[in-house]
């Protein structure tokens, strides 16, 4: 919908309601049209995360009537897809008019899959002359591997996952022994350079390198393809809209673009094939000011029950805040809102081992902020004003339907921890005025804030890790006075930590906890422990906004002249005392609508205030 769940404001520029507009036009184009989904379309915003998972709806799956009111051919399944578990899946896919395919994931003994490995779509189309032509679709379905760790405690011991390459290699000759005249894989992954091996998540560059597919959907990433994204790869032609000389399309995410592949097909001997073809991205917003597409009535018709339904939902009150709540300054200062969200993974740690042994050691607590703009742009941040909190403010603040895990870990895995959180900025030049801070290679969503400690992060040395979590610098160290109750943390040092499933299993940047380390594995998420650390706070629920209270972590203090540029939201203007906090100075907005903020990181700056735990 065109609605905003977090804000409870019309207007939401996102969405599959507006992308359908687009659907219908494209559409009237060309008689010969499939519409094809490759997945994370049941995970996203409360109307699917609650009501579609709550005894609150009794209804279909929204999001299931939106895309049987767009008569999708076929979807593909993305990495969400498995994050309320299999009995979910099922529940949903049982009213979807289309079917669903997912190859790589193979059912345990006793375990049913409500999606099929391949399909083989029949097809009547008609050439330019006007002849009909029954053509048969071959379509193979491909999530990332790393399912099966991310959502453990859901699919353990239930199924199985295989690489991506590696089971098209298997399959795809399968479909075209069947009479395949086009094989298309919805691939749920992104385009990454680097070598094929089985537990490639952004396989989509080998993956065209499968004899026998001749058209690529990818996705998984975010990112746009063909666009500026990827430039550089060996391979990849924007220009051309191709993987390998393969057709190929990535069309961002949350509904931001249509993604419209044409293929001119001819027959000969060895039956059809692609004579050419072309890619393009046609984006909700066309630019020069117009507004988004309109909403489309029938998607709009398909979901009003559970719409409504879901206002009433998240408009529940939990509590209420002095202050205001917002993630405009996450990247540059210990966030009071992810304080918060790390007060109540701690709390509810220390009760869950309340009684054992590990009760006895100090626990932390680990989170990132989950919307700070980026890609998804200058509106993308958590903004909740002083009053009331209510449930959509926890579902803005917490954006996942991720569980909380707890584990052993020592000082030396705390520093590494902390040192890949790091690597997400920039290495900055002494006394050089308004650097960029923030590397928009790494999201926001990679920045853990660690509780319980403080530490300094020194911006003058090259980060440790690259995006991707691998050794970068081997020598540099960018963690400075790294302490646990003011005494400094040594490697042998011994805590618990409070995170998540995802950052738990690998996710991100980071690297897994070994499972003999797990001491704690919830069924209840993250999402819900908050909401109930606020209905049990006290009235009005008085939280840490002031950044006169010393901080948890800092930057280094720099010489002065030093400054750091940071893109943020043009909401963060309503909050000026935080501006002011900063000693930080509004430079006006980018020519993507984002706020520039110039912050000060001279040794006096209130950026580099000494932290405290």
């Amino acid at each position: 919908m065109p609605f905003d769940y977090h804000s409870g404001q019309d207007g939401r520029p996102l969405g599959l309601a507006r992308l359908a507009t687009l659907i219908r036009e494209a559409r009237a184009e060309a008689d010969n049209c499939l519409l094809f989904d490759n997945g994370d379309f049941l995970q996203g915003t409360p109307l699917s995360d609650m009501t579609g998972q709550s005894d609150d709806w009794d209804g279909p799956n929204p999001v299931i009537a939106a895309m049987n009111a767009l008569d999708y051919d076929a979807v593909g399944l993305g990495n969400h897809e498995f994050n309320f578990g299999l009995p979910a899946l099922a529940r949903a896919l049982a009213s979807a008019r289309f079917p669903a395919t997912c190859a790589n994931v193979a059912a345990l003994d006793g375990v049913s899959l409500p999606f099929a490995p391949t399909l083989m779509l029949q097809r009547r189309l008609t050439d330019t002359a006007g002849q009909a032509h029954d053509l048969r679709i071959g379509v193979i379905g491909l999530v990332p591997p790393q399912i099966a760790i991310w959502d453990r405690h859901h699919l353990q011991g239930r199924l199985n996952c295989a690489g991506i390459t590696q089971t098209a290699r298997r399959l795809v000759p399968g479909l075209r022994a069947a009479g395949a005249d086009l094989v298309i894989a919805l691939a749920h992954t992104g385009i990454d350079d680097g070598p094929d091996h089985p537990g490639l998540e952004n396989a989509a560059l080998p993956l065209s390198r499968v004899p026998g597919i001749d058209a690529v959907l990818a996705g998984h990433s975010h990112r746009l393809f063909p666009g500026p994204d990827h430039e550089g790869i060996p391979g990849v032609s924007a220009e051309h809209g191709s993987l390998n000389g393969v057709p190929a399309i990535m069309a961002g995410f949350a509904g931001s673009h249509l993604g419209v592949l044409d293929l001119m097909l001819t027959h000969g001997r060895d039956g059809w094939r692609i004579r050419s073809h072309h890619a393009a991205l046609r984006p909700l917003h066309p630019g020069s000011g117009a507004p988004p597409a309109a909403a489309d009535p029938a998607v709009v018709h398909s979901v009003a029950g559970a719409h409504r339904t879901t206002v009433q939902l998240v408009d529940r009150p939990l509590g209420t805040t002095s202050s205001a709540l917002h993630t405009y300054l996450a990247l540059v200062r210990d966030d009071p809102a992810l304080r918060l969200v790390n007060a109540a993974q701690t709390g509810a740690l220390a009760r869950a081992v309340a009684g054992t042994p590990d009760s006895a050691l100090q626990i932390l607590s680990a989170t990132a902020p989950f919307r700070t703009g980026g890609r998804a742009g200058p509106h993308h941040f958590t903004d909740i004003p002083a009053g009331p909190v209510r449930l959509r403010n926890v579902a803005d603040l917490y954006a996942f339907p991720n569980t909380l895990v707890g584990a052993r870990i020592t000082g030396a895995d705390l520093l590494e921890w902390l040192e890949r959180a790091a690597s997400c900025f920039h290495r900055l030049l002494p006394g050089i005025a308004d650097q960029p801070i923030v590397d928009p290679v790494s999201p926001g969503h990679a920045f853990d804030v660690i509780s319980g400690v403080s530490y300094r992060i020194d911006l003058s040395q090259p980060p440790r890790y690259a995006p991707g979590g691998e050794i970068l610098n081997p020598d540099s160290h960018r963690l400075r006075e790294l302490r646990h109750q003011g005494r400094p943390v040594t490697s042998d040092d011994r805590f618990l930590i409070a995170t998540n499933e995802y950052r738990a299993a690998g996710g991100g940047p980071y690297r897994a906890l070994p499972e003999a380390a797990i001491v704690h594995r919830s069924k209840t998420p993250v999402r819900d422990l908050l909401a109930r650390h606020i209905r049990k706070g006290t009235t009005p629920l008085t939280l840490p906004l002031s950044l006169s209270c010393d901080p948890g972590w800092a930057f280094c203090p720099m010489p002065p002249g030093t400054s750091a540029l940071a893109q943020t939201g043009p909401g963060l203007r309503n909050h000026p005392a935080d501006i002011d906090a900063l000693a930080a100075t509004d430079l006006g907005d980018t020519p993507d609508g984002f706020l520039s903020l110039r912050v000060p990181l001279g040794p006096e700056s209130p950026a580099t205030r000494a932290p405290r735990a």
